[in-house]
């Protein structure tokens, strides 16, 4: 390829020159090609050893001029013709040009411009203005592609030097991290090492530092532990390990794949060695910062951050931190953690100006809002460009303006600081939801109207019996700081999240702001603000609508809180109907899940059904990712991280809870509801705060301080049932003095009944031990959830294995092992169709909620590459057509795919069962299906030969059948009327459609000529590489030679009956004589089993079409085919095909060397006179499977070929070692994971 022109000042060291002209030189590696010798592994050694551009292609093209020292590189390319090429558009194109040049610096100047108009013009139509790589990362991206062969839509994403160590022995060489494999090279002293791993396939990836390893990656698979130091930057390498594993996860968890964001902010000029991908990788992991740090939402991108210092007036300081700017935010994080933070939505911003700079306050920028308060940011960098990048960010919000004022509650209450918050009073008179206009428009829920405006709680409120004076009291004050907090901090979406704001919440939020809080801390209300009608929509898009998911929706509706009054009746029954479906139509891959249902309940009471369902999406899409899917994929992760942080605090016990099987049952209870399931509401409603203002590590915190509480009773447990027990009634007894909300019987009350109950604990003490003894880092537990998210995936994919290979038929032969490592290599292949697809069927995005046996399936293609890997019928140049009739053969259902069982149900028919049952699927891939649309289009042709039955006599025969049948459907209707339906015969039915029909050689058509003719292309084609090839041969030619003369005899002898078929019945002959050809696309009768098929697709059309002299009737009419024979004239052809086996002495044999050998099969018999036209097929010859399969018995070297046993494991082995894993070699090409 072409290259932007760089010096090189030493022009042959190490490089042989093989053209040259005046102006340019053609170069090859020492080393490459002929030769090598010590050289060529000195050389080989260097380039992988050094990081040069040199070391990437063998061949160069270098310019120069005559006077001058110095070289320019214009070329380069990974073989001989390549780079000839190149050489020759020189040639032809630029010479001549040159020549009239008199100045070599014009020369040199003319040239360089050339080339870089070669690359500009090349890479015009290949990516976006700006966004090419660097030449250096294209010519390493290029060396991938030849040493592992793999394709062009295969992008490498970055390379690294470093050693990969093989045993004890270091070996030094380049890692190339690609979107969907890691794969290294290294050539040292002629020893090549070269591996390829998929990225799907690593179920463990850690940075470790020991004796051994120093500070060294580590990356294990099922089958090996790869160990890889050195690395110049091992932080950065490390880290984009992490994210490509992290997509290939979410390729196997939801399919999605890896797609490029366009909508990423892209430099103006591309980093040196830095590929695009890289660069979006590292953007994408910055937006997921930006995301998870201010609870944003899912589509916001990061468009830059800045250093500068933050006034905060109630500590009268200038915080240093960072600003983030999208576009449709400006937040600060301080340096210190917890310091301070601040979002800044733009609809709420008013004023964004310039102030004037001082020595004390360099470059300050004061930003105003809605709400009437100021930010003052200092020490910007760039200030004037930081200030038109609002400016445009403005003008596009002002434009997209929602009126966020009048959905849910006040804009005074969240976006702006009143020094009050509403009264219940206020609240049921705030604007309601969109929700009310849908409510009003049935009658029936008309009641429900102030459900839209506030939570259940303030409705049930006049209920509760007179609250204790104490827990008034402290709710009271509770109320009272945070107000004074508001009043020094601000309200609403713009105020400042410090340290303190995490002490009130801690002591608890007041009933009166819960919901309020909830929703600012979580992000819910920015989404809600600027989405005001979506809720609306959506409740009523789904009313009436019904899915697998509003079935269970209804099934859980009464089991969510019926301790509380709001959920005993209708009001409330019909609230979380409609936020538990609206949320189920937006996300249907989550649809519903079990614990859904307990956790909207309990967000309802606290807001109105808007904020509840926006809520309930920051929860499922951004606070606990995953949790609610089929799987719970999510929750196993962090049971998985619970276990690791166990054995890290609670060294102890966690032996003793791994031995009982404890945290597998508890944690997924705990984690699903947030502990609401577990324990008085009172007490977890305020671990709920807690998570909805610092996430899941406050729910683990509090797992541990649980698990250290009852710690030595845990130690006592002689079985799980016991330890259940010993938790549930330490968590029935967490208790919260201070709420004021009604008092609500916990379901696990009846664990506490006994002797000894419990001392309370209260719930805040039980937060304060959390925090003091397992404080944790929100960064730490992402990176825990990463390496538990892999082990987890990696797990679920081996029980969808386990499961697949259960479903699979007990008559299929291979064993759980083989049918394990057949699931592997086809779900690489399935895989590869997604990586480099491009439109393939197989290729559409697959649904984890279909069965596991259907969620992988590959298209024909594939199949022709596993099928040509895996069979032991290889077929050399026609394996191809083989492949194929396989394929249609197997598809049933016509959709182009198919699944595992249908794959093995192919496979284990070629290797396992006797000689009949190999050579029924033989049979059966020259018959229909099996045939190609080409065949089938011919078979319809051959119709025009043959007439149809009488059709009057047809027609009647059908209306006296269905006088018949009203007849026996008005009495079956009247025993319906008069009696009970029987429900055992519809069983009995049921039982016998399902059982699977053995299918025996007599159910097999017959096989007409030329699909005979195909199946001994296939034979002659399977014996060519088989040690008994001439023998095979010679009998496969005797055996075609005799079914040949079985099928003229058989045709003459069929032709018999039905002449006495027409002297018996001249009334028949007349109304067949005058009969033009039929439809084809009219069916045949039943018994036109051995009609004659579709032509085959080979290179020549063999056979003839007869046309039988009339001998008898002086030409009337036409003879009747053997299609239309009766079962008795099926049983003589039968007899005559025994005749013709026993009398195979008397039949001339000839070897058959090629398909054009069987057109001498020709008989001539004194009582048929057949004349045959070249090219066409003789219609009326067939052959039946009996008598192929009792001619192939008569030849004991055809019997052995197909009886012998072939080992399928060597085959999966050297299929798996190309399509997926790593091996090691010297001097070859990978050609890995082609799909």
């Amino acid at each position: 390829m072409w290259l932007g022109p760089e010096e090189v000042l030493v022009a042959n060291a190490l490089w042989v020159t093989e053209r040259a002209n005046p102006f340019f030189v053609l170069q090859r590696r020492r080393g490459h090609g002929r030769g090598g010798g010590l050289t060529g592994l000195l050389v080989g050694t260097l380039d992988v050893v050094l990081d040069s551009s040199a070391r990437v292609a063998p061949y160069r093209i270098l310019h120069q001029t005559h006077d001058s020292q110095v070289y320019w590189t214009v070329a380069c390319g990974s073989s001989r013709k390549e780079i000839t090429e190149h050489w020759e558009w020189l040639e032809n194109n630029l010479l001549q040009t040159l020549s009239i040049f008199d100045n070599e610096e014009d020369i040199t100047t003319f040239v360089k411009g050339k080339i870089h108009g070669i690359i500009a013009e090349e890479n015009k139509n290949l990516q976006p203005q700006g966004d090419e790589d660097p030449g250096k990362f294209k010519e390493a991206e290029l060396k991938m592609r030849k040493q592992f062969g793999m394709p062009e839509g295969e992008k490498l994403v970055n390379y690294y030097s470093c050693s990969y160590w093989k045993g004890h022995v270091p070996r030094q060489g380049w890692l190339y991290l690609t979107v969907n494999h890691l794969c290294f090279y290294s050539f040292l002293l002629g020893k090549e090492v070269s591996l390829v791993v998929q990225w799907v396939d690593v179920i463990w990836l850690e940075k470790n530092d020991t004796v051994l390893f120093p500070e060294s990656i580590r990356v294990d698979t099922r089958d090996h532990e790869l160990f890889f130091s050195m690395f110049l930057n091992i932080g950065e390498t490390f880290k984009l390990m992490e994210q490509l594993a992290n997509l290939a996860m979410r390729q196997l968890l939801d399919s999605e794949g890896f797609l490029e964001d366009k909508a990423l902010p892209r430099p103006a000029r591309p980093q040196r060695n830095i590929s695009a991908l890289k660069r979006d990788l590292d953007a994408r992991a910055k937006n997921e910062y930006y995301r998870a740090t201010f609870q944003l939402p899912g589509d916001e991108h990061l468009d830059g951050h800045t250093g500068c210092t933050l006034w905060t007036p109630f500590s009268k300081l200038h915080i240093p931190g960072q600003m983030f700017i999208s576009s449709n935010y400006i937040c600060f994080a301080s340096k210190e953690e917890n310091a301070c933070h601040l979002i800044i939505p733009l609809r709420e911003v008013t004023i964004v100006e310039k102030a004037d700079s001082s020595s004390v306050l360099p470059s300050p920028l004061s930003i105003s809002t809605k709400s009437k308060m100021t930010f003052l940011f200092a020490n910007l960098k760039d200030r004037d460009f930081l200030v038109q990048k609002i400016s445009d960010f403005l003008q596009k919000t002002s434009s997209k303006q929602p009126g966020d004022s009048s959905t849910g509650r006040k804009a005074s209450s969240l976006d702006s600081a009143p020094e009050s918050s509403p009264s219940p009073q206020e609240a049921s008179e705030q604007p309601v939801s969109p929700t009310a206009p849908w409510g009003g428009r049935q009658s029936s829920l008309a009641q429900e109207a102030p459900t839209a405006s506030q939570g259940l709680l303030k409705l049930f409120k006049r209920n509760t019996p007179v609250e204790d004076l104490g827990a008034k009291g402290a709710e009271t004050e509770k109320e009272e700081q945070w107000n004074s907090h508001f009043c020094e901090y601000g309200r609403g979406v713009c105020m400042y999240r410090t340290a303190k704001m995490r002490e009130l919440v801690l002591k608890g939020i007041p009933e009166r702001l819960r919901g309020e809080l909830w929703l600012l801390f979580s992000g819910a209300w920015n989404e809600m603000v600027t989405h005001p009608s979506y809720y609306a929509e959506l409740v009523e898009e789904s009313t009436g609508k019904y899915t697998l998911a509003t079935e269970e929706i209804e099934r859980d509706l009464h089991r969510s809180m019926p301790e509380h009054p709001a959920f005993q009746n209708e009001l409330g029954i019909a609230a979380l109907r409609r936020v538990l479906t609206a949320y189920a139509f937006r996300n249907p891959t989550i649809g519903y899940c079990q614990a859904m249902n307990i956790v909207t309940s309990v967000l309802l009471l606290y807001g109105s059904e808007e904020e509840a369902f926006w809520l309930l999406v920051a929860l499922c899409e951004r606070m606990l990712p995953d949790y609610y899917n089929t799987r719970v994929v999510g929750a196993l992760v962090d049971q998985g991280i619970f276990e690791e942080l166990t054995r890290d605090f609670l060294p102890q016990l966690s032996e003793k809870m791994q031995d009982l099987g404890v945290i597998t049952s508890i944690s997924l209870s705990w984690f699903l509801t947030i502990f609401l399931s577990v324990m008085p509401f009172e007490s977890a409603v305020v671990i709920v705060d807690c998570f909805f203002y610092e996430g899941i590590k406050v729910v683990l915190q509090v797992a541990l301080a649980i698990l250290d509480a009852n710690m030595k009773q845990l130690l006592d447990c002689s079985d799980e049932g016991e330890a259940m027990t010993i938790l549930g009634r330490y968590l029935d007894n967490v208790v919260n003095k201070q709420s004021v909300s009604f008092p609500i019987p916990h379901l696990h009350a009846l664990l506490t009944s006994g002797d000894d109950p419990p001392e309370e604990v209260d719930i805040f003490d039980l937060l304060k031990v959390s925090y003091e003894k397992f404080s944790l880092r929100a960064d730490d537990i992402e990176q825990m959830r990463f390496k538990q998210r892999l082990k987890v995936i990696q797990s679920l994919e081996d029980t969808a294995k386990r499961s697949v290979v259960r479903a699979i038929p007990g008559d299929i032969d291979f064993s759980v092992e083989e049918l394990e490592d057949l699931y592997v290599v086809f779900k690489a292949k399935h895989l590869t169709s997604q990586y480099w697809g491009n439109g393939r069927p197989a290729a559409v995005r697959r649904d984890p909620s279909l069965p596991y046996l259907e969620q992988y399936r590959i298209d024909a293609s594939q199949f022709q590459e596993l099928f040509t890997s895996l069979t032991p019928w290889a077929c050399g140049a026609h394996t191809p057509v083989l492949a194929g009739r396989m394929f249609r053969l197997l598809d049933q259902n016509r959709d182009s795919l198919i699944n595992f069982k249908e794959f093995v149900t192919g496979i284990s028919g070629m290797y396992h069962g006797d000689l009949t049952d190999k050579l029924k699927v033989l049979y059966k891939l020259h018959l229909p299906p099996a045939l190609s649309p080409e065949e089938a289009e011919s078979a319809l042709e051959a119709t025009h030969y043959f007439t149809e039955d009488n059709p009057e006599e047809a027609l009647q025969q059908e209306e006296r059948e269905g006088a018949g049948n009203e007849v026996v459907q008005e009495k079956r209707g009247e025993e319906k009327r008069t009696s009970t339906p029987d429900y055992r015969h519809y069983l009995q039915m049921w039982a016998k459609e399902k059982e699977v029909q053995k299918e025996t050689i007599k159910d097999l058509p017959k096989m007409n000529q030329e699909q005979f003719i195909e199946l001994c292309k296939t034979l002659y084609n399977m014996f060519s590489e088989d040690p008994m090839e001439q023998d095979l041969y010679h009998a496969i030619a005797t055996v075609a030679s005799l079914l040949l003369h079985i099928g003229e005899v058989g045709k003459r002898f069929s032709a018999q009956p039905s002449r006495k078929l027409r002297d018996g019945a001249p009334g028949e002959d007349q109304l067949l004589a005058p009969d033009p050809p039929q439809d084809p696309a009219q069916e045949l009768p039943p018994p036109a089993a051995g009609d004659p098929q579709a032509k085959a697709g080979g290179d020549t059309q063999l056979g003839k079409v007869p046309q039988e002299s009339q001998e008898r009737g002086g030409g009337e009419g036409q003879a009747s085919p053997s299609q239309h024979l009766s079962d008795d004239e099926t049983k003589d052809d039968m007899s005559m095909s025994s005749y013709s086996v026993v009398s195979t002495g008397s039949l001339q044999c000839e070897d058959l060397t090629d398909d054009t050998v069987l057109v001498g099969g020709e008989v001539h018999s004194p009582s048929t006179t057949t004349t045959r036209s070249g090219g066409s097929v003789d219609t009326e010859w067939s052959i039946s499977f009996e008598q192929i399969l009792a001619s192939i018995l008569t030849e004991s070297v055809l019997v052995n070929f197909f009886e012998k046993r072939v080992d399928i494991g060597l085959k999966i082995k050297d299929q798996r070692k190309v399509e997926r894993q790593f091996s090691t070699s010297s001097d070859h090409e990978h050609s890995g994971v082609l799909g």
